[in-house]
């Protein structure tokens, strides 16, 4: 499986964005089943929001989640627990709440590879980045 992150998500939908070309390359190669979590989805439409793209989060919605063949998994309880510890063990790391859960859910599921462009991911230490970065 293959965690994809908010980041990765919008650039893939924003041809503007300067990973662009680098997400749409990547994601054309990837052989993995691609997973995601409400927690990415609900700070993927807030940024299409905030950057006047609220379009591009409704056809995200419909052509992505709608379409199939992404895994929509929803933090449970105890992930939220955990990521309110992860997020106060973790006081040196500018990781957002999201990213807290995100840690906590690819644990909890065993997932090693992330679609991000995030430097949080490479922080986990636990987690294969990618697409791998450019030197």
């Amino acid at each position: 499986m293959l965690f994809v992150d908010t980041g990765a998500w919008f650039a893939l939908s924003v041809p503007s964005d300067p990973d662009h070309a680098r997400a749409k390359d990547f994601i054309r190669g990837n052989q993995e089943p691609l997973v995601t979590k409400n927690y990415v989805v609900d700070e993927l439409l807030t940024l299409f929001s905030v950057r006047r793209l609220k379009s591009k989060g409704s056809a995200w919605l419909r052509e992505v989640l709608g379409g199939g063949g992404v895994e929509l998994v929803r933090i449970e309880p105890a992930d939220f627990d955990a990521a309110c510890r992860v997020y106060q063990q973790f006081v040196d790391k500018l990781w957002s709440f999201t990213d807290c859960t995100s840690y906590v859910v690819m644990r909890r599921l065993e997932i090693v590879k992330a679609f991000s462009f995030d430097d949080h991911f490479r922080q986990f230490g636990t987690v294969q980045v990618l697409p791998l970065q450019l030197p």
